[in-house]
Order: structure tokens, then sequence, then C-alpha cells
């Protein structure tokens, strides 16, 4: 007779998409069909904090980073990088991740 281990039920993670700019509805979309994966458009503080992970996706990476300047986010997502939270930018949003860049602006240095 074999006996079987009750399964856990899959425990729910949310990832967070930062919603400025960018291709962060086409993220979202697949992440949604990511079974225990809830999704969070990301565009404050609270929204952030939230969230186990991070997608900053491609798109404008000085349009972003004006965007978060203005309204108040670069120092939230450098403090949940440097908390040690997954962050993931692909495109532009590996841009607006690397702390210095060839021909970067004033603004994107800050992000």
């Amino acid at each position: 007779m074999t006996t079987t281990q009750p399964q856990e039920a899959p425990s729910v993670v949310r990832i967070g998409v930062l919603a400025l700019q960018g291709s962060f509805r086409e993220h979202m979309a697949l992440l949604q069909k990511i079974p225990g994966v809830q999704v969070v458009e990301v565009r404050t503080k609270e929204e952030l904090c939230s969230v186990s992970g991070l997608i900053i996706p491609g798109g404008e990476s000085t349009t972003m980073a004006l965007i978060a300047e203005k309204w108040g986010l670069i120092p939230e997502l450098q403090s949940f990088a440097k908390a040690g939270k997954p962050v993931w930018g692909t495109c532009a949003g590996m841009i607006f991740l690397a702390e210095r860049a060839e021909g970067e602006s004033r603004v994107a240095a800050a992000a």
C-alpha cells in the first residue's frame, strides 16, 4: 500500500511591474498566466512595499526616470533593491537599474 503525503497549497507571490511607462502591460499579461503569481502595477510607494519582487520593463529610460523622480519613487526603488529584493529589468529597465551608463543624463544617473 502506497501512501501519499498531502500536498501543500501553493503560496502566492506578489510580483510588481513598474507601470510608469513602457511595456508594463505585456509583462503583466505574461505573469498573470503563471499559477501562484499575483501581479501588481507599481506606481506608488505603497504598491512597491506590497510586492516581493519587481520587474522594470522596457520603454524609454529617461522618461521612466523623470516620472519616477516626479512621483518620489527613486529613493523607494533604491531602498527596495538595496534590501536584496529581486529586481529584473528588461531593455530600458536594465538601463534604469544601472549604476552608471555612458551618455547618461543627470536624472537617469539618480535612478
